[in-house]
């Protein structure tokens, strides 16, 4: 009996779930390593039958409805004579009463090591593969990988690789290594389960054994059938060009926009005229009047010329009359900055839908609503709610929190991140993150993609959306609602329904997705991925002013997968050159506090032409300034007659040093294509995380803390490793 015969069989007869031969029979349809084993129909057989496998042998009971036997006591184990299995025949028999079918012969499988793997319908992603460890506290421990259908060799392996307990996989306690082919060969056979029989809703194989000689097989497994969840109703894409003209408007039009400082028709406007935005700006309020010295508009239709962006922050009753305005205006753009739609609840997100579906009929595309604003810095165009102006660089930001977007836009421009774009996209009523990392995608002044997300409409289109960008360049994703207090503070935020989250993360793992844990991380992803080259593996080289800072450091790579390895002596004998004779001749490189900027940078050269040495990590070589300035302030105060002119000429003279270092970093990154990271020995209010150096394409980084540069080098090493698999499979 195929596949399609044994789920047509069991819907025939009004079953949802197959027995577990029935199961086995569709596993082993799809190349799954599966038991052998007997079906044998009554207790009397049982004896005939017992010597089929030899001995010692296990017996089950077998019934569609009998799909939790271990609990019911429907298991006999290690029997050992004919004899014994009838006896057991007997007892489950009894046990099972009326829903007994007939039982299973099977050998015993035995091996010390025991996983789970499975498939289940996610309501966002649709199918998804699963992964973990089994035994007894499988579910206290939860070791489990996930990832979303299709799954082939590549995902499935990493997966294997993503278990905390992936070390079970090798050779253990004198049994050899896992066979990783019949792992493959399952997780691979559930995903083409998963994609070609619609009918099945979820799959549990447990425990997965993997025996003495490495084998896997599945003795357990359980098919349930079912509808699959409906995909969330999908939104129309939007085109990058549409986004295009939302974020370089040649005219804008305030629609709500007042005089009192501290409401939006406020804030926005003068956030937009303080930022030097260079096309016309048109105020619209019934009242009519002057605003800011410039005259108001009591309609749309009293502007005669063209407007692109309709900017607008009235009450949500009145939002639906300025479509048809906008329709007769010929105003295509809408920034919708008012809330009161589907973040209130089911009323508001019906209200919403109807918004949507008005502009939609009118031509309209609505960003928003319930937006924080929008900005581009390049065309001189800033409009949000936070009245903040970041220079204009390659960073693309997302968030679906305004607040939280502008919070990380405050600490660019005080870091010198450069923006490409911004936007607080809201309640997504038209335009969603896909339909941005699309945009952002094909932008070639996007270099690296930050995104803030607390929810998304469509799993299936984020993943492929995320794939597509993330070969092309970094998307670093910061999700909020990672826990289930999150999930409910983001249902109260966004008015949408966070998925699960296990799902999410494998499915940004899958799409090469880096994913940061706190805000700040998001920012220095971004620094890394925008202004240093990807490494090339994960060996780094560490050069330290201090020995405690270079253990530290040490501890951190191994702590996040990076190699910290030993130098080869011909190494050892070129920084003998540079170095007291007392250096520790290891790496981390200390260079005993000597205080000569061009030290510290002789030896990080050398470390880069190392084969040996994937990037460089300098902790101190930079960052003195603040000691000096305390040293000069205070020579100052105790020696009144000394030259002031001398003191300032020391603190130029580790200005310039400084400047040196990080002009002869680049120089290195350019040739050698290996990242140099650094930590700033002291972090004061002149001291900058990015370092512009004129006329090359990367830029001198420095983090405050060693911890904060480890695990951006890291999150690079991880994405590298991601984008040449992936450009290894074309």
């Amino acid at each position: 009996m195929n596949v399609l015969d044994v789920i047509a069989k069991a819907k025939g007869e009004g079953r949802g779930v197959l027995n577990e031969a029935e199961s086995k029979e569709v596993l082993r349809a799809y190349g799954i390593p599966v038991v052998d084993e007997l079906i044998i129909e009554t207790v009397q057989e049982t004896m005939a039958y017992a010597d089929s496998f030899g001995f010692p042998a296990c017996l089950k009971a077998l019934g569609s409805h009998l799909t939790h036997k271990t609990e019911r006591n429907l298991v006999r184990l290690g029997l050992k004579s004919p004899e014994e299995v009838f006896l057991a025949a007997k007892t489950l028999a009894a046990a099972a009463g009326s829903d007994l079918e007939g039982f299973l012969l099977q050998p015993m499988v035995r091996g010390r090591r025991e996983l789970v793997a499975g498939m289940f319908c996610d309501p966002q992603f649709g199918p998804a593969i699963m992964l973990g460890l089994g035994g007894i506290f499988t579910e206290a421990l939860r070791d489990v990988a996930f990832r979303v259908a299709p799954v082939g060799e590549g995902q499935a392996a990493a997966m294997m690789d993503e278990l905390r307990g992936r070390a079970l996989l090798g050779p253990f306690r004198g049994e050899e290594a896992c066979r990783r082919d019949h792992l493959l060969a399952c997780l691979t056979g559930l995903s083409r389960l998963a994609l070609e029989q619609e009918d099945i809703v979820e799959v549990d194989i447990n425990p997965l054994i993997i025996g003495p000689d490495g084998a896997v097989t599945a003795v357990d497994a359980l098919v349930v059938l079912g509808e699959r969840p409906r995909r969330p109703r999908q939104l129309p894409a939007v085109a990058p060009k549409d986004l295009a003209r939302i974020f370089h408007p040649r005219s804008l039009a305030f629609v709500g926009a007042s005089g009192r400082p501290g409401k939006w028709g406020h804030l926005l406007l003068t956030a937009v005229l303080t930022g030097g935005f260079e096309g016309p700006v048109y105020l619209v309020n019934p009242k009519g009047g002057t605003i800011a010295g410039r005259p108001v508009h009591r309609s749309l239709e009293e502007i005669e010329e063209p407007v692109d962006l309709g900017i607008v922050t009235v009450p949500a009753a009145q939002v639906f009359d300025l479509i048809p305005q906008f329709r007769r205006k010929g105003i295509r753009y809408m920034l919708l900055v008012t809330s009161g739609f589907s973040e209130t609840g089911a009323e508001g997100r019906l209200l919403e839908e109807r918004l949507a579906r008005e502009a939609a009929e009118a031509g309209i595309l609505v960003l928003g609503p319930n937006t924080m604003g929008i900005m581009n810095p390049h065309a001189r165009f800033y409009c949000t709610g936070t009245p903040v102006w970041p220079q204009a660089g390659p960073v693309g930001l997302v968030a679906q929190s305004g607040n939280l977007g502008t919070q990380l836009l405050t600490f660019a421009e005080s870091e010198g991140i450069g923006i490409r774009a911004f936007s607080g996209s809201g309640n997504e009523a038209m335009i969603t993150i896909e339909d941005y990392m699309r945009a952002l995608e094909e932008d070639d002044l996007t270099k690296t993609v930050l995104l803030y997300v607390e929810s998304i409409k469509d799993g299936r289109r984020f993943l492929e959306a995320a794939r597509n960008i993330s070969l092309k360049k970094p998307v670093v994703l910061l999700k909020g609602g990672r826990t289930d207090v999150g999930n409910r503070a983001a249902a109260s935020h966004t008015g949408a329904m966070a998925s699960n989250m296990a799902v999410f993360n494998a499915a940004c793992r899958q799409a090469g997705v880096v994913m940061a844990n706190q805000p700040t991380e998001l920012l220095d992803l971004s620094v890394a991925f925008s202004f240093l080259p990807l490494p090339k593996g994960d060996r780094v080289g560490i050069v330290t002013l201090g020995g405690g800072w270079g253990v530290v450091a040490a501890d951190l790579c191994a702590e996040s997968g990076l190699k910290v390895p030993s130098l080869p002596p011909e190494l050892v004998s070129e920084i003998d050159t540079l170095l007291p004779p007392f250096w520790s001749r290891s790496n981390p490189v200390d260079v005993v506090g000597q205080f000569d900027p061009s030290i510290p940078l002789k030896v990080v050269e050398a470390l880069v032409r190392w084969d040996g040495c994937d990037a460089i990590l300098h902790l101190g070589a930079v960052g003195r300034l603040y000691f000096l300035s305390n040293m000069a302030r205070a020579v100052r105060t105790a020696d009144p007659g000394l030259d002031p002119t001398l003191i300032e000429a020391s603190l130029e003279v580790e200005r310039q040093g400084e400047r040196e270092f990080y002009r002869q970093a680049c120089a290195l990154m350019e040739k050698y294509g290996k990242p140099i990271i650094g930590v700033c020995l002291v972090k004061d209010d002149q001291t900058k995380q990015i370092n512009d150096v004129p006329g090359s394409p990367y830029k001198g980084v420095s983090f405050s803390t060693p911890e904060r540069a480890v695990v951006a080098l890291a999150k690079m090493v991880s994405y590298s490793r991601w984008l040449a698999a992936e450009q290894g499979k074309a």
